[in-house]
């Protein structure tokens, strides 16, 4: 069996790094997004308001790192926003 030269070894701490990092950011969006939603459901203006605009800022941050793609992160938004308007025309 032929032995890992150095850098593959390196490349697989660094990757596994990234990994955890991102699943975490992912993680954390997904909650602050859910959040949102519970908040947008009980039509809490005032917790809806601070929940939509972390989770906002989140998704953005996560694209801005390269965790998500910048149109998977529009799309979230866009369609989170939507959500949110839509309550308040009822």
């Amino acid at each position: 069996m032929p032995k890992k030269n150095r850098s593959a070894i390196k490349r697989a701490r660094q990757s596994e790094i990234k990994r955890v990092r991102n699943a975490h950011i992912k993680s954390t969006m997904k909650t602050h997004i859910k959040k949102a939603i519970t908040e947008m459901e009980k039509k809490n203006k005032e917790e809806l308001d601070v929940a939509f605009t972390k989770a906002i800022s989140y998704i953005s941050k996560a694209s801005s790192k390269g965790v998500i793609h910048k149109n998977n992160a529009s799309r979230k938004i866009s369609r989170l926003s939507k959500k949110v308007k839509s309550l308040s025309h009822t």
